[in-house]
């Protein structure tokens, strides 16, 4: 592999020429937060653990700092971008900037909720700086559409990072929480400050690492009958589980009944439990209406 030029990764002055030349305004509504210091971006590369021979899928890539960083470290790196002027733009800042990389670099100018295949070889890494706002629907998406990918490593708003890797008991443990363990095993790898972005955000960052189970949690529920009990329960998260899932059941009985026989608590709330524990309850729910098809978990 032939080594990246020492100066290939965007420094500050590099971000705001390359914003002004393409006229590029951050927009709060994309949640655009460029990252501006090199060691920062090589920093989430080595806390994501990209190795040689990773074929990486990175959202929101925006100017670029990110993606050359992964470039230098991956075998290939396939980024998507939703705005117009970043995704036509992107590919010749790599090719100017780390020309030796360049075919190992593709880009896929959509947006990344609606993505449901990439060009190349599989990914088998997420690295990203998730726009705040769509963060976790986009993290889920991704993992859900992508059964290759075994690692993440995400940049989010510390909130975020905060409720994605709660442990059940937690006051912030939720939805992000208990869906993310569906797929993966989840912890916060660091915190980022406020100085490394242009614009400077208003909220700290933090990086959430996830590893993939081997496979979901064994249930003969699908993973969408296990993740309406999930909303249904933290909908009203101060609610016992029983008067919670009274909706989702069909009444405050049936969904005492699937508690009971799941083993849980009738009492308990939703923050309590762990994601096969939704799953069992998932399992125990008395059919009222065709269910839609959907291949049960092995």
């Amino acid at each position: 592999m032939t080594s990246p030029t020492p100066d290939a990764l965007l420094g500050p002055a590099d971000v705001r020429e390359l914003a002004a030349a393409l006229g590029v305004r951050p927009t709060k509504q994309r949640g655009q937060n460029f990252v501006i210091d090199a060691n920062t971006v090589r920093r989430i590369v080595r806390t994501a653990g990209v190795r040689p021979d990773d074929v990486v899928v990175e959202v929101g890539p925006g100017l670029g700092s990110l993606t050359l960083a992964l470039l230098e470290a991956a075998d290939r790196v396939t980024a998507v971008e939703i705005d117009d002027v970043l995704a036509a733009a992107l590919p010749a800042t790599v090719a100017a900037r780390m020309p030796e990389r360049a075919d190992r670099f593709a880009l896929v100018h959509s947006d990344a909720m609606r993505v449901t295949g990439l060009p190349g070889p599989a990914p088998t890494a997420l690295v990203a700086n998730l726009p705040y706002n769509v963060a976790v629907p986009v993290l889920l998406h991704m993992l859900e559409t992508f059964p290759s990918i075994e690692r993440s490593l995400v940049m989010v708003q510390a909130e975020v990072a905060d409720r994605l890797a709660a442990p059940p008991g937690s006051k912030v443990y939720g939805v992000p929480s208990v869906k993310a363990n569906w797929y993966a095993r989840v912890k916060r790898s660091g915190a980022i400050g406020r100085s490394v972005f242009w614009p400077a955000p208003n909220v700290d960052s933090g990086l959430v690492s996830l590893v993939r189970r081997d496979e979901p949690p064994k249930t003969t529920a699908t993973r969408r009958e296990v993740f309406a009990v999930v909303d249904a329960a933290f909908a009203q998260r101060r609610k016992t589980l029983r008067a919670a899932l009274a909706g989702w059941a069909g009444s405050a009985a049936a969904a005492e009944a699937a508690l009971v026989a799941a083993g849980v608590s009738p009492q308990a709330r939703g923050e309590s439990l762990t994601v096969e524990e939704f799953a069992r309850i998932a399992e125990h729910k008395q059919s009222t209406e065709p269910e839609p098809s959907e291949e049960p978990v092995a």
